[in-house]
């Protein structure tokens, strides 16, 4: 889904004498400003109201950022590209534009009078990798004078714009059909004339705002969002007219997802040293992924760029194997005959799912030369371990998988080479209770090194944990290593990340933290901000 490109095809559909500057700026602003919620406690009419029931894509956002959220984003604005007044810069650069097109417009007379709190955005009608169609609305606290300004931008626009009516509600289109029109106490506009009059309907009758899959998913959005993103997964899928295909969909049903009835929501907290979003979904099934695996997270090299951890690994994957097993592998396996057939191979998945429990993996280095990482998994005790790791030798002899070779120093296990994997072999080794996979033979025995520094000791890593509260972590990247890495990846001279360099480099770290109850999954994604 190409979000950012339908935006800026809205921004560049959009004249600028005629369909409110401020509209661009709201759009363009979102993700960083606002107080969202479709709760509307603003005061004003909820914008989804206008939205129609099928919108897959609803984005719900504030144009008058006060309090706390306007100080936090103001304090998030200084410390990435230093500016002092976020609001002033986007007016300034908004008034700059109308006077490079030989307009001019004074945002404080011309608008601010009349524009409202809150705003929204749908797309719909997604085709391939985009979205072919948009509506959006802004409140206003004086439909009068927002209409006036719409007459005024229509009068003095050199293109000809031709006046319409649907319901009621008088409207305006564009040379390149951008429709705009004033009702229900919001500034409207749509990519077209029949996206605008659908808006009408909605607002008429059945809208977004009266779904229950919106209200249900919106219901957990936070009080103090910056701006909210609702996604009808199943609505996409209808959109882009496409069937799951059968092995896909085992897979599904193994892990209990129905996604024609999923959707999730983000969400966006600005805080002043950091920036949050925060996400739920029930498109995880009836019984999400649970449990707590911080403590092997918080365990791995402190060397990490980057590492995360899953809670009860080896229960999941046990249970997605019973489901697969049930059902079969369509033109492959007939049902119950996987497990089956597979212990009569001298291999039991039941067995080496049971001994499994939280799992980790992580990446370490600072160069293409350097980057190395692994896989490791926590089993109840030293006998489980051993035995899984020859569970699984035995299962890639059986399957004729060439270069396997017999390793003891430092661990129990084996190694694969082949001129595929590339200069180094893949190892899988036990040692204690811990089974690691790792690409050479150091990155795997440095999961058993207790010598060294872990991520529990890096004070990045603390403070990502003191602000996920009782969230347990999930994910962690280093700010400063993860820079360094790609900075070496990335071919000199390319300028795009040149100039993105200048803000990562404020990233001190990114972390994830998860957790699940009651059939829906909610994240948290901490970016720390320097």
């Amino acid at each position: 889904m190409k979000l950012s490109k339908q935006a800026a095809r809205v921004a560049r559909s959009v004249k600028l004498r005629l369909v409110l500057p401020v509209l661009i700026a709201a759009l363009v602003a979102a993700p960083v400003a606002g107080c969202g919620g479709s709760s509307d406690s603003s005061g004003g009419a909820d914008p989804a109201t206008v939205a129609p029931p099928s919108a897959p894509i609803f984005v719900d956002f504030t144009v008058r950022p006060e309090g706390a959220t306007k100080t936090n984003i103001e304090n998030l604005a200084k410390k990435l590209a230093g500016v002092d007044n976020l609001g002033d810069l986007i007016v300034a650069e908004l008034e700059k534009s109308a006077s490079g097109e030989g307009e001019e417009l004074d945002f404080a007379k011309e608008v601010e009078p009349w524009l409202g709190k809150e705003g929204g955005l749908f797309l719909q009608e997604y085709e391939g990798q985009n979205f072919e169609g948009y509506g959006a609305a802004i409140q206003t606290e004086d439909e009068g004078e927002a209409q006036a300004f719409v007459d005024k931008q229509a009068e003095q626009s050199d293109e000809s714009v031709k006046d319409g009516s649907y319901e009621g509600v008088d409207f305006k289109v564009q040379e390149d059909e951008t429709t705009i029109g004033v009702f229900d106490g919001f500034v409207v506009f749509a990519e077209d004339e029949a996206i605008f009059k659908s808006m009408v309907d909605a607002s008429e009758g059945e809208n977004l705002a009266g779904e229950k899959t919106f209200t249900d998913a919106m219901g957990n959005v936070p009080d103090e969002s910056a701006a909210d993103v609702f996604v009808d997964i199943g609505g996409l899928i209808e959109e882009a007219g496409r069937e799951i295909d059968a092995n896909t969909q085992t897979f599904l049903d193994s892990v209990g997802i129905e996604p024609k009835e999923a959707t999730a929501v983000a969400s966006l907290l600005p805080n002043s040293d950091n920036v949050e979003v925060d996400i739920s979904s029930n498109a995880s099934g009836d019984n999400p992924p649970s449990g707590d695996a911080s403590e092997l997270l918080g365990s791995l090299p402190g060397t990490s760029v980057g590492a995360l951890a899953s809670a009860e690994f080896g229960k999941r994957f046990n249970e997605g194997i019973d489901r697969i097993d049930e059902e079969g592998i369509p033109g492959q396996v007939p049902p119950h005959q996987l497990k089956k057939s597979l212990k009569e191979a001298g291999v039991d998945l039941e067995a080496i799912a049971g001994s499994i429990g939280d799992v980790g993996v992580y990446v370490t280095g600072n160069s293409q030369k350097t980057l190395a990482g692994a896989l490791v998994m926590e089993a109840e005790s030293d006998t489980q371990a051993t035995n899984t790791v020859s569970s699984i030798g035995l299962f890639l002899r059986k399957a004729g998988v060439p270069g396997v070779t017999k390793i003891s120093e430092g661990a129990t296990g084996f190694s694969i080479r082949s001129p595929e994997l590339g200069r180094q072999p893949v190892v899988v080794a036990a040692k204690g209770s811990r089974i690691a996979i790792g690409y050479g033979v150091a990155s795997a025995l440095s999961a058993f090194d207790e010598s060294g520094k872990t991520l529990a000791d890096n004070p990045s890593f603390k403070e990502a944990e003191g602000v996920l509260g009782s969230t347990p972590i999930a994910a962690f990247v280093d700010g400063h290593s993860a820079l360094t890495l790609v900075s070496a990846l990335i071919p000199p001279g390319d300028e795009g990340f040149s100039e993105a360099k200048k803000y990562l480099s404020k990233i001190e770290y990114l972390a994830i933290g998860s957790e699940a109850s009651d059939g829906l999954a909610t994240a948290k994604l901490i970016v720390g901000v320097k």
